[in-house]
């Protein structure tokens, strides 16, 4: 589906890759619907939308309370008069330790945004989007979804959930006019460790930032993959070679992740 004249929801659009999400569409004549938790997070983004402002509507919500989301379409559709597609991107990761060490506040709060969130948001806003010519849903999953992360296993369990959720969803539409995509992002140069209020690496800092893919380059693939009805979206060649590898052979792979990230774990 062609950005250019579609309104495109995005959720976690105060910061990271949701903000350039934001940023991209607009610039390809999209019109832009930006969901965040946080309202002067959503101020900067339409701050840097500049001359291209009129074009983006900031709604806040969080996506983890159903009522919330449910009220959401008719905002929407209110100030843009229709949707055409929807990115959920809203996420956050979990503290860098091992299961038996996290409490279930942590573990619902984890799973509540980053599955149920992506869960409300396409319930709410699908009986829309069958009624458009053409529409689509692309769901950011992570490459810890199909990969194990050592430290990170209810961020991981919930981003398989939501790459499941996607590729039954997408089953479930192939004879209409909603395609799906599912989005699997490497290491992106975002604030996800301080937004997601836990304690972890830095997004820069150090050798590894040079290898961090720039979150406005994340965006471009990602409106690319979309505008080609992609299945799947890899962002970075750290996500799309991992992948190979798991599906070569997975031992190897578990291995290789958690001997490189073994440091941040609790001893």
């Amino acid at each position: 589906m062609k950005v250019q004249d579609k309104v495109i929801l995005v959720t976690g659009a105060g910061s990271g890759i949701g903000r350039e999400l934001v940023l991209h569409l607009l610039s390809k004549g999209a019109q832009v619907a930006g969901v965040d938790i946080a309202p002067k997070s959503l101020e900067q983004t339409a701050e840097l939308a500049g001359a291209r402002a009129h074009q983006f509507g900031a709604f806040v919500a969080n996506v983890a309370e159903r009522p919330a989301v449910e009220a959401l379409p008719e905002q929407v559709l209110a100030r843009f008069g229709a949707i055409d597609g929807i990115i959920n991107n809203a996420g956050i990761i979990q503290p860098f330790c091992r299961l038996n060490d996290l409490e279930y506040a942590t573990i619902e709060r984890v799973w509540n945004v980053n599955l149920l969130g992506t869960l409300f948001v396409t319930k709410a806003f699908l009986p829309h989007l069958l009624r458009r010519p053409e529409a689509h849903i692309a769901n950011v999953s992570s490459m810890g979804g199909f990969v194990p992360v050592p430290g990170q296993t209810m961020y991981c369990a919930a981003k398989a959930a939501v790459k499941l959720l996607s590729e039954g969803l997408a089953s479930e539409l192939l004879h209409t006019n909603v395609r799906v995509s599912v989005i699997f992002p490497g290491a992106v140069a975002t604030n996800i460790v301080a937004n997601s209020g836990v304690n972890g690496p830095p997004a820069s800092g150090g050798s590894r930032a040079t290898k961090l893919l720039r979150p406005a380059d994340a965006a471009e693939i990602i409106v690319r993959g979309i505008e080609r009805n992609a299945v799947r979206i890899f962002v970075g060649r750290d996500s799309a070679i991992l992948d190979k590898l798991y599906r070569l052979s997975p031992s190897y792979a578990t291995r290789t992740i958690e001997k490189a990230i073994r440091a941040l774990l609790p001893q």
